[in-house]
């Protein structure tokens, strides 16, 4: 019932707006076509200036609103996505001025030039000059952009400076995983055939591999040591996810089967980020800014930037995933009985 409702709401809709586009016609015939023609020109003519003037007025004043909530005001929270700031207030300033001179003309011309019998309409086919200033002009533009843009690319996705800290980054529908290296420094080898979470093996660590038996595992938060630069290793276990980093400015895809790189400097603690926000909640987000599935609003990461004592405090205190996975699962325990642990993983020899 409420379908067949909706049905014949839509119908009578649409038969309105019929009926007033053939009233609209029946009046256009009393009264002359070519007076009627004319005065809708007017008309319009008039709404087009009111419009750019009303819509100039709602952008400053959405502005004026919202410019406080956006990201803006508290600057990148890294030193490379400072440069990243620069670039988009260059192209926001660049577009924007090209915006605002080409829309304030088309609406004026829209009025001063509408139909009149005392102005005949020039025509002209094409105008090489005309053509070479409005194609060049906007190419060279937007090429230098592309160029900076391309330098600070290659930048953010090339070598990381030696002392950088290291932490691998797995998506999946829909967490993150996050790995460290132990003292030695180095990953253990992974394995996608061994990824087993029932077996506390999630990320397919190869537990042959002496390199992984430091390796520290975590999940959805990620710490961070401020003032030193964090390489991210970026994987996913099932579909394209993309690393989102919008305090810091910057994003990686996660591609499965292609590690990715990214790496950046936090310039502020997340204590620092509260006091400068004035939001006692504030946390660094890690979003996945590529759809991924029914949950993907859901897959959200943080990041806990601290000091290089703090993150040697709290990495001290965590044990590394080899000697989990080795550690036998607890038992059940009842009244009775207690039914005796077995390992979840071994070694094979």
């Amino acid at each position: 019932m409420t379908d067949f409702f909706l049905i014949a709401i839509v119908a009578m809709i649409f038969l309105l707006i019929f009926q007033i586009a053939k009233a609209s016609e029946y009046v256009s015939v009393l009264k002359g076509e070519e007076k009627s023609r004319k005065q809708t020109n007017r008309i319009n003519g008039f709404l087009l200036v009111a419009f750019l003037i009303l819509g100039l007025i709602g952008v400053w004043w959405c502005n004026h609103l919202f410019y406080g909530k956006t990201l803006f005001p508290q600057g990148s929270a890294s030193i490379e996505g400072e440069s990243i700031d620069t670039m988009m207030w260059i192209t926001i300033a660049v577009t924007g001025v090209v915006f605002l001179i080409t829309q304030v003309l088309l609406f004026w011309f829209s009025f001063k030039y509408q139909e009149s019998d005392k102005r005949k309409a020039y025509y002209f086919t094409h105008n090489h000059k005309l053509e070479l200033l409005w194609t060049g002009v906007p190419a060279i533009v937007l090429t230098v952009l592309v160029v900076f843009g391309l330098k600070y690319w290659f930048k953010f996705t090339g070598d990381a400076p030696r002392d950088s800290q290291l932490v691998e980054v797995t998506g999946h529908q829909f967490d993150w995983e996050f790995r460290y290296p132990g003292k030695d420094g180095v990953f253990g080898k992974k394995n996608f055939k061994l990824t087993k979470p029932e077996a506390r093996n999630p990320l397919g660590v190869d537990w042959t591999d002496a390199a992984s038996h430091d390796d520290i595992h975590v999940q959805k938060v990620m710490h961070a040591v401020v003032g030193k630069p964090i390489k991210m290793v970026i994987y996913s276990q099932d579909v394209i996810h993309d690393v989102g980093l919008p305090h810091f400015r910057m994003k990686m895809d996660a591609v499965p089967g292609i590690p990715t790189t990214l790496w950046f400097t936090p310039k502020w603690t997340t204590k620092e980020m509260k006091v400068r926000t004035g939001n006692p909640n504030f946390v660094y987000e890690i979003a996945c800014d590529q759809l991924c599935g029914k949950n993907h609003f859901s897959m959200r990461g943080e990041i806990i930037v601290e000091s290089q004592q703090e993150f040697d405090k709290w990495l001290a205190g965590e044990k590394p995933e080899y000697e989990k996975a080795m550690t036998p699962a607890e038992a059940p325990k009842t009244d009775s009985t207690v039914t005796e642990a077995k390992p979840v993983a071994s070694i094979t020899q």
